[in-house]
């Protein structure tokens, strides 16, 4: 009798093998399930053409990572129980919380996928010494740091640390005499000229040498600590000032000395010059440090397994997962205001198709129109799409190869000084520079080309009705000729009359002084 009222005590305490495994897959069942929603991110990231580099960078981190695990005889045991480790369980449960709160008021994809990674590295620090766990810390991030941050980094910090650059160039190009290049000058030349891959782009080089500076932290079995965080600092330093270099010396020898053959040269060789001898730096300092040593750990590696905890972390991450509610769909609204093109426009409706109506409405677009046009002998079709959340607008160059076609050239062009215009020349296999395309966007006082100075007019506490305007002519155009630069100001003037209203005879003025 005594023996059978122990009985449920002992399984309590310590579960059978069966049961353990139960639960642990249990588990694993309710954090897919928790995550799940972030599968098609993920498979169009690992997937799509447009992320070949990541996906390239994510098959090497995983080889490093599992040939390392090899290499230290790692033996799994899927019937293991968890132990009870503080900082690991507040990881995996706090990433989880932050997940819910971003998916429901936020929903950046990259965001969500990165708190996936950080808390399912916390969930795994419970079957794991902690000494195992920290050293292993830089691997997970590196794993993580293939998401593509590149782009994220050019679109959300690109564009202060463009105009920082552009500053201290003038400035700098103003104390040694040179005054008569000015901030808009610098740049539209840097980005006319620097159209460069990761290495050499001055903001898409963090997230690159940040790559680099995790990979090296974990061959070099180096911890973080204050003297890492020194190091990250100085890189981040000293990547900057290399692009800064490259800028000055592009600006000097294309905008100043009027070498631009010679800046469209130079600017890859420096690039990669400089990233190098950044990286070089960071490495030299990273072995200066002392190297990881677990010290004062080693009596926690020995804690008892907590056998309740596997039951209930299943029980609090499926109530996450009941819990989980997506941002809200804001969907088409209504058509606010009405086009009002000139005669001489030749406008006819292109009605939108319902795949396109939907990716709008989950994007939280006011109103979109597609029209053909014929302009003089210029003819071809455009979108316009007016929202006020940046969420809605895109980088036209991506639907243009959606359909098939090959960016052969993107630039700034100047319609007017107050009137930048990205200027794209598309071709297919067979024949390159085919077609002209054109965008911008715009409101009521603001007119850009950068798709990262509208996403940060967002800031703003009370935000601005902007309109994405969208051209795809139907062969080559030459920007510079009257009658396109015609078309393009009474493009721009209808859409100002959308947004605002104003005269055509005050803003041809006003562009035209």
């Amino acid at each position: 009798m005594s023996d059978l009222r122990a009985l449920p005590l002992t399984l309590f305490e310590q579960p059978p093998p069966r049961l353990r495994l139960g639960l642990n897959l249990a588990l694993l069942i309710a954090w897919l399930w928790l995550y799940w929603p972030l599968t098609g991110y993920l498979t169009i990231i690992f997937s799509a053409e447009d992320f070949r580099t990541n996906q390239l960078l994510l098959i090497g981190v995983a080889a490093l990572i599992i040939y390392r695990l090899i290499q230290s005889g790692t033996r799994p045991r899927f019937d293991a129980p968890p132990r009870l480790a503080l900082l690991p369980l507040v990881l995996a449960l706090g990433g989880s919380l932050l997940y819910l709160l971003a998916e429901r008021f936020l929903n950046v994809n990259t965001l969500s996928t990165t708190l996936l990674g950080l808390a399912s590295y916390g969930l795994l620090g419970l079957w794991l010494s902690p000494v195992r766990w920290r050293q292993g810390l830089p691997a997970a991030l590196l794993l993580i740091g293939t998401l593509p941050f590149g782009d994220h980094l050019q679109t959300f910090i690109g564009y202060p640390m463009r105009i920082a650059t552009a500053v201290i160039v003038r400035d700098g190009l103003a104390a040694v005499g040179v005054t008569a290049v000015g901030l808009d000058t610098i740049l539209i030349f840097e980005n006319g000229v620097s159209q460069v891959d990761l290495p050499c782009s001055g903001v898409k080089s963090l997230w690159t040498g940040g790559l680099f500076l995790l990979a090296a932290t974990w061959i070099e079995q180096r911890p973080f600590n204050k003297r890492w965080v020194g190091t990250a600092l100085f890189f981040a330093i000293v990547l900057f000032a290399a692009n800064l270099a490259r800028v000055a010396i592009l600006v000097a020898v294309g905008e100043v000395a009027g070498w631009r053959l010679l800046a469209e040269m130079l600017h890859v060789p420096l690039g990669v010059l400089g990233f190098i001898l950044a990286c070089g730096a960071a490495v030299w300092l990273l072995r200066r440090g002392n190297p990881f040593t677990p010290t004062g750990e080693l009596e926690q590696t020995e804690k008892r397994p907590a056998y309740w905890l596997a039951p209930s972390l299943v029980i609090v991450v499926s109530l996450m997962a009941l819990a989980y509610a997506p941002r809200p769909q804001t969907g088409l609204s209504q058509v606010v205001g009405h086009w009002s093109f000139p005669a001489a426009m030749g406008i006819e409706p292109m009605p939108l198709r319902p795949d396109e109506i939907d990716w709008l409405m989950r994007d939280g677009a006011e109103a979109a129109s597609r029209y053909r046009f014929q302009w003089g002998e210029l003819s071809g079709s455009m979108i316009l799409i007016t929202s006020r959340t940046w969420r809605a607008h895109h980088r036209p160059e991506r639907c243009f190869e959606v359909y098939g076609l090959a960016l052969n050239n993107s630039y700034t062009h100047l319609v007017t000084p107050l009137f930048p215009a990205r200027q794209v020349s598309l071709g297919n296999n067979k024949q390159p520079a085919q077609y002209t395309a054109v965008y911008w966007f715009q409101s009521a006082d603001q007119t850009t080309d950068d798709y990262a100075a509208r996403i940060w007019a967002d800031l703003s506490l009370e935000r601005e009705r902007w309109a994405l305007v969208s051209i795809l002519f139907d062969e080559k155009v030459d920007p510079n000729h009257p009658d396109t630069a015609l078309f393009y100001l009474s493009l721009h003037q209808t859409v100002a009359d959308y947004l605002q209203g104003a005269s055509h005879e005050d803003y041809i003025s006003s562009h035209s002084q």
